[in-house]
């Protein structure tokens, strides 16, 4: 009788193990391409959902998205944040549309704009939306506001185009030293910034924003906004266009270094309720000294005018549009009142 050699177990396991192996990442495929399918579907379907609320008006090479509300002189301009959108203002604009022209918009690769062709700088922003202005109509004079990096970009705008600009608003507005004084103190934290858009990009294609919104978003975006933000705004060309802003935000500050607005009325309110730099990882000490660099930034607006006042809401946070959205209403309104009144003979 012959006796059959036994396999070695080894060889047996390894088997074992490459079919575990093919059938985890068999599985991790699928799941993969059912989240980016998932994703796709969604999207496509918010696009019917979610229409535009303004127009699409020829930029100079692509669209921004403007929505005019009202009518009368002078026009609002409402210039957003980092990372916000003409959504962000919520009913703000329907509000003062009862007493004039407002004009909300997404700026490029935002929401429902084209993504630009040029780089993100604040000279290529303001350029482009005032050719959209002059394009779509909507004429000066202008009264700008502009809430925290949007504040530097009415600045920018009001110096190019001084002879149109009646008045100006900065909510929050970040200071036009803000960079180079924070610097240090970000390096000596090492504090790692946003995500890079690139994994941003990926984790909304793949339907992973979509699905873990409430642990992704939270802090980030309020609940009530995430289904605009995630159907809307979070687009490729959104993550790309906001890193591209952050990134070049220092050649606007150069920009505006030492304005001199002459008389221009100018308003600027100030946060009451510091940032919460701990959440973001800095030391107390860090944060302070990063939140006394933005209120002396915050008080050194004032010299931009002869005619300029500081409010402070004492109950907002950085978000005064959604924390006190009255008092921004109420300080548009009361510089509106101002510019509409006949000039004393």
């Amino acid at each position: 009788m012959t006796i059959q050699p036994q396999q070695p177990k080894k060889r047996s396991k390894k088997k074992i193990w490459k079919k575990v192996t093919l059938t985890l990442l068999t599985c991790i495929i699928l799941l993969l391409g059912s989240g980016f399918a998932y994703e796709w579907l969604a999207s496509r379907n918010a696009e019917q959902k979610y229409q535009p609320p303004g127009k699409l008006v020829d930029a100079g090479g692509y669209k921004l998205h403007i929505n005019k509300l009202g009518q009368g002189s002078p026009t609002i301009i409402l210039e957003s944040g980092s990372g916000e959108t003409s959504l962000s203002w919520r009913d703000i604009p329907e509000k003062l549309s009862e007493f004039a022209t407002v004009v909300s918009y997404d700026r490029a690769g935002y929401a429902w704009s084209e993504k630009a062709p040029t780089a993100r700088t604040g000279e290529n922003i303001v350029r482009e939306l005032h050719t959209a202005l002059e394009r779509e109509g909507i004429d000066g004079p202008y009264l700008l506001v502009g809430h925290s990096l949007g504040g530097m970009y009415a600045r920018l705008f009001a110096d190019t185009y001084r002879d149109e600009v009646a008045g100006m608003v900065l909510i929050d507005a970040r200071p036009e030293d803000d960079e180079r004084e924070t610097k240090p103190i970000l390096a000596a934290e090492k504090f790692a910034g946003n995500p890079p858009a690139s994994v941003l990009q990926v984790l909304k294609l793949s339907g992973a924003m979509r699905i873990f919104q409430d642990v992704l978003l939270d802090g980030l975006v309020a609940k009530e906004d995430r289904g605009q933000f995630i159907n809307v705004i979070s687009k490729p060309s959104y993550f790309k266009a906001k890193e591209q802003e952050g990134n070049l935000a220092h050649t606007t500050e150069d920009a505006i270094r030492g304005q001199d607005l002459g008389s221009l009325p100018v308003r600027v309110l100030s946060r009451g309720i510091p940032q919460d730099y701990a959440g973001f990882g800095f030391s107390e000490s860090a944060g302070k000294k990063l939140e006394d660099i933005w209120q002396k930034g915050q008080r050194k607006m004032l010299d931009l005018s002869t005619d300029s006042k500081q409010t402070v809401a004492t109950h907002s946070g950085h978000m005064i549009i959604h924390d006190e959205p009255d008092l921004v209403i109420q300080t548009i309104r009361s510089l509106l009142t101002q510019l509409q009144s006949p000039s004393p003979q």
